[in-house]
C-alpha cells in the first residue's frame, strides 16, 4: 500500500476533492491547499514527496510556485506534476524547463493521475539508488550498506549522523550544499539535526579525518562541499 505523502495545490475545491478522494483510496497521504503562497509553504514545512501544482493561481501563479520551489535547497528535490487546464505547448514546456517531472491536463481521468504519479516515484527511486553505492574518494571507503567507513585501509568510528553527513556529501564531489539541504538529506526517524548541529558535525567529522578532513570544504555564506579528486 502507498505511503508517500503528496501535496496538491489548486484553487478549485471540485479538483481537490476529486483528487483527494482518488490519491488516499490508492494509500497516499494527501495535503490540499488552494493558492500558490500556500503550497509553497507547505511545501517547505511538510517536504512532501510530490507536488501536484495547478498552474492557474489566484496570487502566485503555478510556474514561480515551480521556480521557487526548484530554487530553494529544501524543496528542489520534490518532483512536480503540472496541473492545468492550459493545454498551450509553451506553458507546459516552461513548466519542464523550470523542473517539473510531467504534466496532467484537465479534465483528466483519476487512474491516469495515479498512473502518472507512478512512474514518477519509480523514476525517483532509480535515481536514488546511488544512495547505496560504495563510494571511494579521497582515500575514503564509504559503504552505506556495512555502515562502514574505512580511511587508508582502516575503520573510523563515526556516529550516525557524522556517517549520514559525510556519505551525503561525498556521494556529490564538488557540488555546493546548504545547512538546510543537508539537513533534508540526512533526516530521518532518530536524527535531530539542526543548522547549528550540521557545523558541529562538520568540525567532528574533520578532526576524526585528520588530514582527510580538508576534504569537506566550507563555502562562505552558502554551506559546504566535498572536494573533488
Amino acid at each position: 500500500m502507498a505511503k508517500e505523502k503528496i501535496l496538491v495545490v489548486d484553487d478549485e475545491r471540485d479538483i481537490l476533492e476529486l483528487v483527494r478522494y482518488n490519491l488516499a483510496k490508492e494509500g497516499y497521504r494527501v495535503h490540499c491547499v488552494a493558492s500558490g503562497e500556500a503550497g509553497f509553504r507547505k511545501a517547505v514545512e511538510e517536504n512532501p514527496d510530490a507536488i501536484l501544482l495547478d498552474l492557474m493561481l489566484p496570487d502566485l501563479d503555478g510556474l514561480d510556485v515551480c521556480r521557487q520551489l526548484k530554487n530553494n535547497q529544501v524543496t528542489r528535490h520534490i518532483p512536480v506534476i503540472m496541473l492545468t487546464a492550459k493545454g498551450e505547448e509553451a506553458d507546459i514546456v516552461t513548466g519542464l524547463e523550470l523542473g517539473a517531472e510531467d504534466y496532467i491536463v484537465k479534465p483528466f481521468s483519476p487512474r491516469v493521475l495515479v498512473a502518472r504519479l507512478r512512474v514518477v516515484f519509480r523514476r525517483k527511486k532509480s535515481r536514488d539508488l546511488d544512495e547505496d553505492l560504495v563510494v571511494h574518494l579521497h582515500d575514503l571507503v564509504i559503504d552505506p550498506n556495512r555502515h562502514e567507513v574505512l580511511l587508508h585501509g582502516k575503520p573510523m568510528g563515526l556516529t550516525t549522523t557524522e556517517f549520514r553527513i559525510l556519505h551525503f556529501l561525498a556521494r556529490r564531489p564538488g557540488r555546493v550544499f546548504s545547512r538546510d539541504h543537508i539537513i533534508s538529506g540526512v533526516k530521518g526517524d532518530n536524527y535531530a539535526v539542526t543548522e547549528r548541529s550540521v557545523d558541529v558535525q562538520i568540525v567532528n567529522l574533520r578532526k576524526k579525518l585528520g588530514e582527510s578532513g580538508q576534504a569537506i570544504e566550507t563555502v562562505r555564506g552558502v554551506g559546504y562541499r566535498f572536494k573533488e579528486e
